[in-house]
């Protein structure tokens, strides 16, 4: 199945195509993780993204039932050097294009990836089309031009209803604000004894209070932070009565509540090798990334938030703290484990803080 890949700025890669076999728009960015396709596939921050691999060859080990990081994938589509249908992997239950052509999801390779990663990072992440080969120029550059970004990405993947997970021997309640949640921060509390209750992103704080957390998670999730205007208000309501935690969006969701602002990166930070220091402990952790957008650094604007993490490719902000009320961010994900461990403890602090609003000085 020959394809092309047209980009914002006229250039176009011949390929061949994989997965499902419709024409797509979508922004393309790139993801620099030399394994972990099958989590870039179904986690909701890539909803509607086209995804640059850089590395080399992909689809090789297969697609794993437990590895899921949702149950219904939506990232808009692979773009990848080679494309292996043929994986060797005792654990592999599918090949990646089962799952792709499942979830009507579009792929194309043999096309040079290194080129299209060093587009991006000159010129930004921009719009792009994977199409039929034969698709006229003039039509490509027609519909790319005609394309605009969706801004409720966020209400298309949280869940639709709740949900609870519960962990053996639990200590502590967790109710987590899915604003595309990744599976794997659910399993994280319940390995560290947390019953989780997952709510759809837009559940009302009286909600949330009714049920009685030890603590409140604002996940990950796509698009625009400031899009996200039920979430930044949920944390207005609920800081300083009940201990906050927020990675990657809910990070960004937390800088917004508390007077903050955020910005769009040039191509944002992708992949599971980003080095983040630690301004606590000095030590540095590699770290696993997706996110377009960061928090300014203008931390004077809240006196009260210190910076706890900056990312050290770039002196971006990765990490927050408020100094009175029980709240702690991260942009990156302590639960992804690419160091394989640099980050967990992130889960302890916060359950710290859930011990200390509960005075169990014995839990």
């Amino acid at each position: 199945m020959k394809r092309k890949l047209v980009l914002e700025n006229q250039t176009v890669l011949h390929g061949v195509g994989f997965g499902s076999p419709k024409e797509r728009i979508c922004e393309i960015v790139f993801n620099t993780s030399m394994v972990g396709y099958q989590e870039i596939l179904s986690d909701p921050s890539y909803h509607e993204q086209f995804v640059v691999m850089t590395y080399p060859l992909i689809g090789n080990y297969g697609i794993t039932n437990e590895d899921f990081e949702s149950l219904v994938p939506s990232l808009g589509g692979f773009i990848v050097r080679e494309f292996n249908q043929i994986p060797s992997n005792f654990r592999a239950s599918k090949t990646l294009e089962d799952v792709m052509n499942e979830y009507d999801i579009v792929g194309i390779s043999e096309v040079d990836t290194r080129k299209i990663t060093r587009i991006i990072r000159n010129e930004g992440s921009m719009k792009a089309l994977i199409t039929d080969e034969d698709t006229p120029m003039d039509e490509c550059l027609s519909r790319l031009k005609g394309y605009s970004y969706p801004n409720n990405q966020v209400k298309e993947v949280t869940c639709k209803r709740p949900w609870r997970s519960r962990a053996e021997h639990a200590k502590y309640n967790v109710t987590i604000v899915d604003c595309g949640m990744k599976l794997n921060i659910v399993r994280s509390f319940n390995e560290k004894g947390c019953n989780v209750h997952v709510v759809p992103y837009g559940t009302d704080s009286q909600t949330i209070i009714k049920d009685q957390p030890d603590g409140v998670f604002f996940s990950n999730g796509p698009g625009n932070p400031e899009d996200v205007t039920a979430a930044i208000q949920n944390v207005k309501d609920l800081q300083g009565k009940v201990p906050i935690f927020g990675i990657c969006l809910g990070h960004q969701v937390i800088a917004l509540a508390n007077g903050l602002h955020t910005y769009k990166m040039k191509f944002g930070h992708r992949g599971g090798n980003h080095p983040v220091k630690n301004l606590n402990s000095g030590k540095v952790e590699i770290t696993s990334q997706n996110h377009s957008y960061a928090v300014v650094n203008d931390v004077t604007l809240h006196p009260k938030l210190t910076i706890t993490h900056i990312n050290l490719l770039d002196n971006t902000i990765e990490g927050l703290r408020h100094e009175n009320d029980a709240v702690l961010s991260v942009q990156y994900h302590p639960e992804s484990a690419p160091g394989p461990q640099d980050s967990h403890y992130l889960f302890d602090e916060f359950i710290d803080q859930m011990k200390k609003h509960r005075g169990d000085d014995n839990a």
